[in-house]
């Protein structure tokens, strides 16, 4: 891998480990204001973009192509699965953050379900330790 692609990666893990750490403080908060439901919503979002800036960097490093259309972010997950970049319980549970991500995209703060907050966040830090574990060079 050239040592720009892992500048670029290194930056990411960086980039989500500070991601991990707000979402991480506020986890264990019981009752979070509307304001506060939608700072962790963002932060998940930004996870799960870390994760795909990640594995676009590396699909690229391999000279693997996914394509460009509207299911980009489906098929950037399924290329990496593919190329065995991480087992799939890890996609299982990559793919919940992905159907996340289209619902924050497209919808409304306040419609924001704590529930699947709070499930998105108990999943989220072994999901993060499994990703750094099973990722090529880390």
């Amino acid at each position: 891998m050239d040592k720009l692609s892992e500048r670029k990666i290194q930056a990411e893990i960086e980039n989500v480990e500070k991601v991990i750490s707000v979402i991480e403080k506020y986890s264990s908060t019981k009752k979070l204001t509307e304001i506060e439901l939608a700072g962790i919503a963002t932060y998940i979002h930004n996870f799960y973009n870390g994760i795909e800036n990640i594995l676009k960097q590396l699909l690229k490093n391999r000279n693997i192509k996914f394509d460009d259309s509207p299911t980009w972010h489906r098929n950037l997950l399924l290329s990496a699965l593919q190329n065995k970049l991480f087992n799939e319980q890890l996609y299982d549970n990559l793919l919940k953050f992905l159907s996340f991500r289209h619902f924050f995209i497209h919808s409304y703060s306040f419609i924001l379900d704590t529930k699947e907050l709070k499930s998105l966040i108990k999943i989220i830090f072994d999901t993060w330790k499994d990703f750094k574990n099973q990722i090529p060079g880390k």
